[in-house]
């Protein structure tokens, strides 16, 4: 029976099935990413229009912290596939606070150098102003220092196991019966 990960590969073109393969701890990445971007956003704008309204660097912390240790269940147990460690979570949670000042530092920028905030401006240009800042720019600065920081310090392989090489990918393989995505290696989680 086919993975989920394989099926989805199935419906898949052709031509980018191979790119999506040999990078696919990326694309796991990215995916658990997207989710955590979502559930970050729905309870930054909870916070910042409830509880913390007057304070939305605040709001925008607490969001992160939360999508944040979401992040790392998903991505220690699905994208990078590591087993916890001690050190593994000392070093995640290291590379999640230096990520979540680099989060919030366009947000800060944005409202207390620039001054984009009320009376300087508008309710809704704040607001689209906070959103590009903090959630846009601040998020995807942070994904990219994340990413580098979690392969290199933080899931690691034990010692004396070096990291998994790319699987090959055939071009042109003869589909197999009831396979869910011809071209794609079998063992492809």
């Amino acid at each position: 029976m086919p993975s989920p990960t394989q099926r989805a590969l199935a419906r898949v073109p052709d031509r980018l099935r191979p790119f999506l393969v040999r990078h696919r701890r990326l694309v796991k990445f990215l995916l658990v990413g997207s989710g955590c971007f979502v559930l970050t956003t729905v309870i930054n704008f909870e916070l910042k229009f409830t509880v913390l309204e007057h304070k939305p660097v605040v709001a925008l912390t607490v969001a992160t912290v939360i999508g944040t240790v979401v992040s790392y269940v998903l991505n220690r147990r699905w994208a990078f596939r590591a087993a916890g460690r001690k050190r593994e979570v000392l070093m995640f949670v290291l590379v999640s606070a230096v990520a979540i000042a680099v989060n919030d530092v366009p947000l800060v920028v944005s409202r207390y150098l620039l001054d984009l905030r009320e009376p300087y401006i508008g309710p809704f240009e704040q607001e689209v102003a906070d959103f590009l800042s903090g959630m846009v720019v601040g998020t995807f600065v942070a994904m990219l220092f994340r990413y580098r920081a979690m392969r290199r310090w933080v899931f690691v392989p034990p010692a004396g196991r070096t990291r998994a090489e790319p699987v090959p990918v055939p071009t042109a393989v003869p589909p197999e019966p009831d396979y869910a995505a011809p071209g794609m290696p079998p063992d492809v989680p």
